[in-house]
């Protein structure tokens, strides 16, 4: 299975749950660039694959299985952290703390800066998520980072969250796998703990195949 740093951490309670249904089947999660990870699968490097996007490929079956949305986050004595809402408007002169690897939402975020002619001031790239967390958290900037990245964090009050109504960007999260192909039985079983968790959790955690893909 291939996934990069963020969707590993959906994956976790699926192969938590996996673990203790199959505790004799092996599972190897290989770290991945998302871009490259629908060609993996196509050459068969990896059964299945964990995308933040929907793969253009007819030959790739898709799978909605988490539904996410960008947070902005700031220090606890960051001055917007006692602000329950701000506007876009407000964020001109922050400094963003960002990942250094291009994708899909950052082309998003970018557009939307312009869009409301807002400056974007990106002083700091970093090339994990781990890493710009930690570094928000020591009082260096805000960022705009996945939900799910930050739960724990968010919870223990180390970061705070703060709405920005323009900024409400959802991100999907999908499994993805040869559309011809015949699954192994390990990868079936895991299909089947997705969809027996989703059922059970209901949302964020969804199990719905996307048409025409």
């Amino acid at each position: 299975m291939a996934a990069n740093e963020y969707t590993c951490l959906y994956l976790l309670p699926l192969l938590d749950e996996f673990r203790r249904q199959n505790p004799r089947i092996k599972l190897a999660v290989q770290r991945s660039l998302a871009s490259r990870i629908p060609d993996e699968v196509l050459m068969h490097s990896v059964e299945l694959g964990v995308l933040s996007f929907r793969p253009d490929d007819a030959q790739v079956k898709s799978m909605v299985v988490y539904r996410d949305e960008m947070a902005f986050v700031v220090n606890p004595k960051h001055p917007l952290a006692s602000s329950e809402k701000v506007s876009i408007r407000q964020l001109g002169a922050q400094n963003f703390i960002a990942h250094n690897i291009s994708s899909p939402q950052r082309l998003k975020v970018i557009q939307t800066f312009k869009r409301h002619k807002t400056p974007l001031q990106m002083g700091v790239e970093l090339p994990s998520l781990e890493a710009i967390k930690r570094f928000v958290e020591m009082g260096n900037g805000v960022a705009l980072v996945p939900g799910l990245t930050v739960r724990t964090e968010l919870q223990s009050g180390a970061l705070v969250k703060v709405h920005v109504p323009e900024l409400q960007i959802e991100r999907k999260l999908r499994l993805v796998y040869r559309r011809q192909a015949g699954l192994s039985h390990a990868a079936l079983a895991f299909l089947k703990v997705v969809e027996d968790y989703a059922a059970a959790h209901g949302d964020p955690y969804c199990f719905q195949p996307e048409r025409g893909v």
